[in-house]
């Protein structure tokens, strides 16, 4: 049975996919962030070594600071207080550095917070959880976290990468949920989260692997949808 290219039996799915991304609604603050008592914000490597220094800082992760500064700040307008946020901090020897060489070593400036989310009045309130892996959750304490703040029930997550770690962190809370029958929500709004692009020619001259960062963060969002993850175009208001 001779099979169809590949490019040929997906034409019709990535076009639609093209509208899918298109078609994303914003969702009004008051729905968003629900009870602010009940709501947490967590995001994902809003570090200097993923915005603006080091060989992994990326223009379109850089690109995606004032609308997540914008979000910190109606979600505490609106009284949450719960902010975790989930950091790069690898050991000088990390695993992943086969991956993806080395970036973020715990103490270099490469991962520590951005300025923009670290001079926000409220600062004080954030919970910092250094990570060794693209997982928030082996490793770190997140189940910690979770157990005790049970009462929360809705997650924002914003950051990056959108294929990477800011998937690895809502799919995580949205099937503990599911395995376990909890009420949670978990939002991902698409303005605030967006992944690397490294095109086919540059990546065969460094002898890596090509990432199309406009097809993984838009094939990503609808997973993270097909998954029961409410993606949004946006937080308004």
């Amino acid at each position: 049975m001779k099979e169809t290219p590949f490019g040929e039996s997906t034409g019709n799915f990535l076009h639609w996919l093209s509208g899918w991304r298109a078609s994303l609604a914003e969702m009004p603050a008051p729905e968003a962030f629900g009870k602010p008592d009940r709501t947490a914000v967590m995001s994902v490597d809003l570090i200097k070594g993923f915005c603006y220094e080091g060989p992994l800082a990326s223009p379109r992760v850089a690109a995606i600071v004032p609308a997540v500064v914008t979000l910190f700040e109606r979600a505490y307008g609106h009284g949450i207080e719960r902010f975790v946020l989930f950091q790069d901090t690898h050991d000088e020897e990390a695993p992943e550095f086969d991956a993806f060489g080395p970036h973020c070593v715990a103490g270099s400036t490469e991962s520590e917070t951005i300025d923009e989310l670290a001079a926000l009045p409220f600062a004080n309130l954030f919970t910092v959880m250094p990570k060794n892996s693209l997982s928030a959750a082996i490793g770190t304490g997140l189940d910690g976290w979770l157990a005790s703040n049970a009462d929360v029930d809705r997650f924002i997550v914003v950051g990056d990468c959108t294929d990477l770690c800011v998937y690895q962190l809502a799919m995580y809370l949205r099937l503990t949920a599911n395995t376990t029958g909890m009420e949670r929500s978990v939002i991902v709004p698409a303005d605030c989260v967006d992944t690397y692009d490294m095109p086919v020619g540059r990546a065969a001259g460094l002898g890596a692997l090509p990432h199309d960062g406009d097809l993984l963060h838009t094939l990503f969002l609808y997973h993270m949808a097909l998954n029961g993850i409410e993606v949004v175009a946006g937080i308004a208001g």
